[in-house]
């Protein structure tokens, strides 16, 4: 169960490395928390070996990359993977200020380079399908931005199998690495196993996950039949309407008898959870997201941990019918048309 450090995978079918935990700051940055925290928890990160961090535009209406960009600055640019996002509505939200169209994407990556304080992202991911752009389009803006030096690499984040597969294709005729894909996954959320997984593994595309704990819920600081802790994921106004389908009894419940299985291999809660998506080998990283130093501390313990079988099939037991699998979701949670 030795961590070694921090470990590092391949993304897709390219020669970058990324830290097998990314630094993500998602609504922890810019709303919950105040800049000062914020800026704490990225030194915390980059102290414990993380290199990847991954935010996007939309957090906090643009706040988060900028508090990113401050976070990062003095240190060496060529030492970080620095990951964001484009499609969800930013600025006042007029009609082109959201979706993949290639006047979005343009004016897009030049605020997020503007505000993260960079020539260039790593990797540039499309946050949702644009239901109302051809893909055709979104591709080719893709492509220029990465011919542009803009970025790096592209990927895409919660699109279906066949979306994938259509933007793999594209992107090859156009000359372009995608090469990742970021879906939410946990132990108790599975739907990318279904179809996903084998797709990206067939065109060489990772995997970057989000909520690997389940919005906090598999730490298991929430008790059945007991109110959230106060200033908890739960307690937030922004957490909450996530975090709301997972507590119920039943599944704290489950959580619950998770512990023996996590003292066994001698980790926490959170960190078994976080060391669980990495046994999967399509996933290149596990965001993990910080409201304190520590928290990053401790999750980066799940880095470079292999598990035995035997505690793979204890978790399978105890979740048994909780775990979400229906690889269809991912398309039924998608935004139907552009939002506005």
């Amino acid at each position: 169960m030795h961590n070694r450090g921090m470990e590092f995978r391949y993304l897709g079918n390219s020669g970058l490395k990324i830290s097998e935990i990314t630094y993500g700051n998602w609504i922890t940055h810019g709303s919950q928390v105040e800049n000062d925290v914020a800026t704490q928890c990225v030194r915390a990160a980059l102290d414990a070996g993380i290199t990847t961090f991954d935010t996007a535009d939309v957090y906090a209406n643009t706040a988060a990359e900028t508090v990113l960009g401050d976070a990062l600055a003095g240190e060496r640019r060529e030492s970080l993977e620095i990951f964001t996002k484009v499609y969800w509505p930013t600025g006042p939200g007029g009609p082109n200020d959201s979706g993949l169209s290639r006047k979005h994407i343009s004016e897009s990556i030049n605020g997020s380079l503007r505000r993260l304080r960079t020539d260039y992202v790593d990797l540039y991911q499309a946050h949702r399908f644009d239901t109302e752009t051809p893909l055709e389009e979104t591709m080719q803006a893709f492509a220029d931005v990465v011919r542009a030096g803009k970025a790096l690499y592209i990927g895409v984040s919660e699109w279906t199998a066949d979306q994938i597969r259509a933007g793999s294709v594209l992107a090859s005729d156009l000359g372009v690495q995608l090469i990742s894909s970021q879906p939410q996954y946990s132990m108790l959320w599975r739907v990318i196993e279904g179809e996903v997984v084998p797709t990206c593994e067939e065109l060489g595309i990772s995997q970057i996950v989000w909520s690997p704990i389940a919005q906090g819920v598999l730490t298991g600081t929430y008790l059945p039949g007991q109110p959230p802790p106060a200033g908890s994921r739960a307690t937030d106004a922004n957490g909450a309407n996530f975090i709301s389908r997972l507590m119920r009894d039943d599944i704290l419940e489950a959580v619950q008898q998770l512990r023996p299985v996590a003292q066994e291999v001698d980790l926490t809660l959170a960190q078994l959870a976080v060391a669980w998506v990495l046994q999967n080998p399509n996933v290149a990283s596990a965001l993990v997201g910080a409201s304190r130093p520590e928290q990053v501390e401790e999750n980066v313990k799940a880095a470079g941990v292999v598990l035995p079988a035997s505690t793979m099939k204890q978790i399978d037991d105890v979740f048994g019918e909780l775990v979400v699998r229906d690889p269809a979701i991912t398309a039924l949670g998608a935004p139907a048309g552009r939002p506005t």
